[in-house]
Parts: structure tokens; C-alpha cells; sequence
């Protein structure tokens, strides 16, 4: 008793050794006619301690302002949930909307401009690559024949293909149209590209029936791979692609075409024989 005596006017803390998670806080008033008066409270941990003993307002006195915690603490974690709720759904929408501004609505691939984000990324890294444009020849002749309905179920099949054709990392983009463009980091080995683009174009080529028609289609591929020195310029590598694509459609399409040197860089600067 002399020891409690002397700890009166100090804040304790105490707990429990059957339930030492659980902590008390208290002072000693010190009564010298009765011996002393010790007031102990849970705090902050009484929301433990009504969830663990499963106390009710009956445990706590009138005057106890435990209850208007308790309150306070419900509507906490109620807001708190609220606000959780309302951010994983805004968080949910902005992503979805971020997702579909980068995604083709036909074909689910990527479109413009996802593959511009791309290129910036490609020309900030030194990171070798090979870019493929590819045309579908005789595209426009089902369009017009058969109807826009089918066109677009020839581009989602084409889509199909890509995918199944090409690996994970490569980036496949609908341009626009019958065009499309496949960005392929880390890949510039000229026999696995001419691999590539000769199994896309035997796939694109084969026969296939839609709403019973029997649809035919080509295709037509340029190659371009980062040279060293122009790394940084993917715009440059895409441009080149193109003109390797135009070589391949003028020299007898359903084929593919590196790009060289001696094309020119651009469309304006190819020369080539009309077949």
C-alpha cells in the first residue's frame, strides 16, 4: 500500500497477464482516511476490449463516456470503409477508362496511340528492336463485296492470329483500317523475323468461312530493325517499315520485305520498276 501510495498523481500502466494484448491506464488518488482509490480505464483500447469481453453499455457507468467513443469509432471505420468503397471504384473506372483510350474497339488490340507511348518509351532506352507494318491485301474487296460485317469479323480473326503468332512482350496495334503494326523489343535476328512474318502471312492467307461465305485474304509485311546509331528514333524505324511494306505490296504483295538502305527512308524517297 506505502508503494501504491506513492505512485498517487502519476499516470499508470498496467496489463493484464491473462490478457496482456490488452493494456490499462490509470491513477492513484490517495485516501488517507480509507487507504487509496485506484482508476483504471482501457483508453483508446476499450474498442478491443468490448469486441474480446463482449461488453455491453450496461457495463459502463452513466457517466462514462465510453459509449460516445464507441460511436465515434463505429462511424470512423464506417467512413473509412465508405471511402475505401468509393476509391477502389473510382480507381476501377479511371484505370478501365485509361485501358480502353489505348485499346482498338474492334480488335481489342493496341491503337495509335499506345503504340506512340511505346515508340517514346523504345527511344528513351537502349533497347534493340524490329517494327512490322502489315497490310491485308484483297481486304477491301470483302469489304465492299461482302459487307462491313464480315470485314470485321476478318480483322478480329486476323487479331487472332497475331496473338497466337507473336510472343508476349511484342506489341500489336491496329493502325487503322487493314494496317496493322507489330513492335517486337529484344527481336532483330533476321531469321526468326522473316519466320514470323512468313507464318502470319501463310495463317492471314488461308481460306476461312464467315456467316458462310468463303473468304479469302493476303497479306503483306516491311521489316525494319533499329540500327545503332538511330536507336533513339523509333519514328524513324516505323517510317522505314512503311517503305519496305510499299516494296513488298509493288513487287507482288502476300510477302514480306526488309528494309535497306538503298529504299530511302521515307515513300518519297522509294523508286521502284512498276511491275
Amino acid at each position: 500500500m506505502s508503494e501504491l501510495r506513492g505512485l498517487a498523481g502519476q499516470v499508470l500502466r498496467l496489463r493484464l497477464r491473462a490478457e496482456p494484448g490488452l493494456g490499462l491506464r490509470g491513477l492513484v488518488v490517495d485516501d488517507q482516511a480509507q487507504g487509496a482509490i485506484l482508476d483504471l480505464s482501457f483508453g483508446i483500447a476499450v474498442v478491443d476490449a468490448v469486441q474480446r469481453f463482449g461488453l455491453t453499455a450496461r457495463d459502463f457507468a452513466s457517466s462514462d463516456l465510453v459509449m460516445e467513443l464507441l460511436f465515434l469509432q463505429e462511424a470512423k471505420s464506417s467512413a473509412m470503409a465508405a471511402s475505401f468503397s468509393l476509391n477502389a471504384r473510382l480507381n476501377g473506372a479511371r484505370l478501365a477508362a485509361e485501358t480502353d483510350a489505348l485499346t482498338d474497339g474492334l480488335t481489342g488490340l493496341h491503337n495509335r496511340r499506345a503504340l506512340d507511348g511505346a515508340l517514346s518509351r523504345l527511344g528513351k532506352s537502349d533497347t534493340e528492336y524490329a517494327i512490322l507494318q502489315m497490310d491485308l491485301d484483297r481486304f477491301k474487296q470483302v469489304n465492299d463485296t461482302l459487307g462491313h460485317g464480315v470485314g470485321d469479323t476478318v480483322l478480329k480473326r486476323v487479331a487472332s492470329i497475331l496473338r497466337s503468332q507473336t510472343r508476349q512482350d511484342d506489341l500489336l496495334v491496329r493502325a487503322g483500317g487493314d494496317e496493322f503494326v507489330i513492335v517486337c523489343p529484344g527481336l532483330t535476328d533476321h531469321l526468326r523475323l522473316t519466320s514470323l512474318a512468313a507464318g502470319l502471312i501463310r495463317n492471314i492467307s488461308e481460306p476461312a468461312m464467315i456467316d458462310g461465305q468463303d473468304v479469302t485474304i493476303g497479306a503483306s509485311v516491311g521489316i525494319a530493325v533499329s540500327i545503332k546509331a538511330a536507336r533513339g528514333d523509333p519514328a524513324s524505324c516505323v517510317s522505314r517499315a512503311d517503305v519496305a511494306l510499299y516494296a513488298a505490296k509493288r513487287s507482288g504483295r502476300g510477302q514480306h520485305v526488309f528494309w535497306s538502305a538503298d529504299m530511302g527512308d521515307t515513300l518519297a524517297e522509294l523508286v521502284l520498276p512498276v511491275p
